[in-house]
């Protein structure tokens, strides 16, 4: 009887339960989704005026952006964890078909890049939504397949072919940067999977080789990579985009010029709604807003940390591992871009930036993640509070 006793309190103690929602999570996403509404009706406004004679007309298309985000996020939130694990292969699916279709004449060509469809009046980009197809495929792989994951041909092969045709895809189109962070992605998720470090360190090797190779036979590439370098060696030609961005954040100074103030908008700096937008806050709030910017990310980060870790199933935490690194390697490579720390790639900064699909992908992520937040395993409840009760 006792022993049966401590068997039941123990697969209680184990158990999942489902709790409210990480409230701080939800009020950091919130209050940044404000202050890029913000930014996106001062940066947007005088190219809004001038393409479109309404200096409103992106601040109301970003409204409507976030809004259909926002209802995503709260759907995921609620879609059962059950749903969530069975759709891997049909977003895989789905996603390499749109991809696809990016190749058709039904693309729509951007400079040059065919990376958009047609969708009831507005543009979608496949590959923000190829991110998240991809890391629910990686995390059933790599949590199904543990026993396989120090073997090459069976544990090694399957997932980096799989984000090997998505990358292909993406450099069709072209679209260089992507294809990197689906790699970047790829690496971090195998390496908190288990896969054998010598694998993916000959892989890095191999990747790195083609992606120089890509650059080296480009032109377009190579220009950008020179640009990166000294920017104001070509101030006027491929840096002049690097250019404006430091002049902005150098005139921002720590308070700004004021909200709305700022003048590299003023047709100066390009994408400044856009890939750009940081720039414009720098210049506008200084390096306060830029602090205050980076210390509610430090905070997202840090409460999706928090949620990865109280994931008891490997599946599921490697779906929010995966999920939060989207977020987190959008960001980073976007301030380091507007820094000049790396060449541009037009990533967009997570939740700020000008854009549908970015903005819907990003809040499906972080819908997902709060999903994964309403279940903690009683055990560690339990652990908590005990030590909390010793050392009072």
């Amino acid at each position: 009887m006792i022993s049966t006793n401590k068997n039941s309190k123990k697969k209680l103690a184990q158990s999942t339960e489902f709790h409210s929602i990480d409230w701080w999570l939800l009020a950091c996403v919130l209050i940044m989704l404000s202050l890029g509404l913000l930014m996106v009706l001062s940066a947007g406004s005088v190219v809004g005026e001038r393409d479109f004679h309404d200096k409103y007309y992106f601040f109301k298309k970003q409204f409507a952006f976030v809004s259909l985000g926002f209802v995503a996020m709260i759907i995921c939130i609620y879609i059962p964890r059950k749903f969530i694990n069975s759709i891997h292969y049909l977003a895989i699916t789905v996603t390499v078909f749109l991809l696809l279709l990016t190749l058709t004449p039904l693309g729509i060509s951007v400079n040059g890049a065919s990376r958009w469809l047609p969708f009831f009046g507005f543009s979608i980009q496949p590959m923000e939504f190829a991110r998240i197809a991809l890391v629910l495929y990686l995390s059933y792989f790599l949590s199904t397949h543990q026993h396989l994951g120090r073997t090459f041909s069976k544990g090694v092969i399957p997932p980096f072919a799989i984000t090997g045709i998505f990358c292909l895809l993406l450099l069709l189109q072209p679209d260089f940067g992507a294809a990197v962070i689906l790699l970047a992605i790829l690496f971090f998720l195998c390496l908190a999977g288990g896969t054998r470090f010598i694998y993916l360190a000959l892989s890095f090797s191999m990747m790195t080789t083609l992606a120089v190779s890509l650059v080296m036979n480009s032109p377009y590439r190579m220009r950008r990579l020179l640009a990166f370098i000294d920017p104001f060696k070509d101030a006027q030609g491929t840096g002049y985009q690097l250019v404006q961005s430091f002049y902005a954040l150098a005139e921002g100074s720590f308070l700004g010029v004021g909200m709305g103030n700022g003048r590299q908008k003023m047709l100066y700096l390009p994408e400044a709604h856009n890939d750009f937008i940081v720039s414009v806050i720098g210049e506008e709030l200084g390096l306060l807003g830029i602090t205050i910017m980076m210390s509610l990310f430090m905070i997202i980060f840090a409460r999706c940390l928090r949620i990865i870790l109280g994931q008891k199933e490997l599946r599921d935490k490697l779906t929010a591992f995966g999920l939060t690194l989207i977020i987190a390697l959008g960001a980073t490579l976007n301030l380091a871009v507007i820094m000049g720390m790396v060449p541009p790639k037009g990533v967009a900064m997570p939740l700020l930036s000008y854009g549908g699909s970015s903005m819907i992908a990003s809040l499906i992520c972080l819908g997902l993640i709060l999903n994964y937040s309403r279940t903690v395993s009683t055990e560690e409840k339990i652990t908590k509070k005990n030590a909390a009760f010793h050392a009072f």
